[in-house]
């Protein structure tokens, strides 16, 4: 699951530089799809690693996967394998110069592509390491493992058009998420020297002897380190610049992978470590992210890039599974844990389609009248209206179920009723602006504007519908969006007896 993604990829980085890209893109793709199914059998057989790595210091290579990371496991490896197929259709490493001074529109170098595949595979090896980590540091070391290869793909591979922008969005990147890996090592070391333990299946009882302050301070901690990297409002502000300069495989594993990082971290180390000391900081997280929910609504009706859009819709979302996680209650938790699968899938699935019409128009400022995506390419122009609905929470498809148990969780509430349930009502506004958001850029993009028929032919060439790869591409996530919708028991039937575990063991 690990060896063979995490080896070809380091070394397309390091000894692969050379290689031509059709090389590379498959050496990547078989490296993805040999990982991802390796990673789908351990998910299901559940086998369970666990060998000494630095004796003197206690820490253990422990990998095993549960029911809270297995849906995690597989969409890692599902995601791993279709940004390398994205390769296919987009190829940042080549600067495309469309009006040079001679006309020729001459394409030059701005990076690799074995690089860039090698930090894809990296990042998806780092990720899958950090689900099934069973030992705090080696989470920790996993955790960090991800940041490096995504700061190259968001410094080198993003944006075309402006280096600035591109050192400003990953300097962001690094700093932030830098200072919250700090916060929450401390954290984590507050735990380990106390307890004398850094397994992760020992905390919870270990720690179960800590003072109430103790338990306090280690949840602060790894919470604030923890919510930089879900977002979490106010620590959101370095998500949408990342998000508008990376290329589009760098937006998908942000938002598919990379955020589910954070909410996961917060399951398995505060609120299944420390649970008394995050039931009291739960009610300030709760306010924080439905701050985020109306925050981020607010932002997409007005917002012009439609990637930026995107992003900031993002904030929003992952607000309901952080409201899901300071609820305190078993339905929160698997509203949390589906809603993270389908955070994934939906964001994947509209990035794509972003990325699509950026690569095809240049820019996807909403101000620009153009002909509608419905009439010059109505395949993208279907994806891009399925994954909008979804994301607005339309029943029957994969988002609703996360929000709509993250609000009956939080409702039935046993403590802080009073401020959870304020929350919920406000969290539903948020559900509202979601709809809002999600209808105007339907009605930007996909109405679009009347084109008289005898112009339509030109438009059409202008904006090709989507084929090949990218058409795979969107068509998994598409069914995926859908299957999760009508069946959403695939995740909640894996998630449902560890959560029912972790729940009671911490408390």
């Amino acid at each position: 699951m690990l060896l063979v993604p995490g080896a070809v990829g380091l070394w397309l980085v390091t000894g692969g530089r050379a290689l031509a890209p059709a090389t590379a893109r498959v050496a990547a793709l078989v490296a993805a799809c040999v990982g991802g199914a390796v990673a789908v059998w351990a998910s299901v057989t559940r086998p369970d690693v666990d060998r000494a790595w630095i004796p003197s210091l206690g820490v253990r290579w422990h990998l095993d996967i549960d029911g809270i990371s297995a849906p995690l496991v597989v969409l890692t490896a599902v995601i791993g394998v279709l940004v390398v197929v994205h390769a296919w259709v987009e190829q940042p490493w080549l600067d495309e110069a469309k009006s040079t001074p001679d006309g020729t529109g001459r394409i030059s170098e701005r990076g690799s592509a074995a690089t860039y595949l090698g930090c894809l595979l990296l990042v998806v090896t780092g990720a899958l390491a950090v689900f099934a980590a069973r030992d705090a540091l080696l989470f920790f070391i996993a955790f960090e493992v991800v940041l490096v290869p995504m700061w190259v793909l968001i410094g080198r591979y993003g944006d075309p058009h402006s280096a600035a922008k591109r050192a400003d969005a990953s300097a962001r990147f690094i700093l932030y998420t830098a200072v919250g890996s700090t916060l929450m090592l401390v954290g984590i070391l507050v735990l380990v020297t106390r307890t004398g333990t850094a397994a992760l299946d020992e905390l919870p009882s270990a720690a179960a002897g800590l003072d109430i302050g103790t338990q306090t301070l280690a949840a602060v901690l790894l919470t604030l380190g923890l919510a930089v990297k879900v977002p979490v409002f106010p620590l959101h502000t370095w998500l949408p610049a990342a998000h508008t300069t990376a290329p589009t495989a760098g937006s998908v594993l942000l938002a598919a992978v990379l955020l589910k990082l954070g909410t996961y971290g917060l399951v398995r180390l505060p609120i299944a470590s420390v649970p008394d000391g995050f039931a009291r900081i739960a009610p300030v997280l709760a306010v924080a992210g439905v701050v985020g929910i109306i925050w981020g609504g607010l932002i997409c009706l007005v917002e012009r890039d439609l990637k930026r859009l995107i992003a900031f819709s993002s904030v929003a979302h992952m607000g309901f599974v952080v409201l899901g996680l300071a609820s305190g209650t078993e339905l929160g938790l698997q509203a949390a844990l589906i809603g993270n699968i389908a955070h994934g899938i939906v964001s994947a699935l509209l990035f794509v389609v972003v990325g699509g019409l950026k690569h095809r128009w240049g820019s996807v400022d909403l101000d620009v009248i153009r002909p509608a995506l419905r009439e010059v390419a109505p395949r993208l122009g279907f994806a891009l209206v399925l994954g909008l609905a979804a994301a607005l929470g339309l029943p029957g498809l994969a988002v609703f179920w996360g929000e709509f148990l993250a609000l009956v969780g939080a409702w039935s509430a046993a403590e802080h009723t009073g401020l959870l349930r304020a929350c919920v009502v406000v969290a539903a506004v948020g559900a509202a602006l979601a709809a809002a958001y999600a209808l105007r850029v339907a009605r930007i993009v996909w109405v679009g504007d009347a084109v008289p028929e005898a112009e339509l032919a030109s438009a059409r060439a202008a904006t090709p519908d989507t084929r090949g790869a990218e058409l795979a591409v969107l068509s998994v996530l598409g069914v995926a969006t859908v299957a999760l919708g009508l069946v959403p028991m695939i995740v909640l039937s894996v998630t449902a007896d560890a959560a029912a575990a972790l729940l009671g063991g911490s408390r």
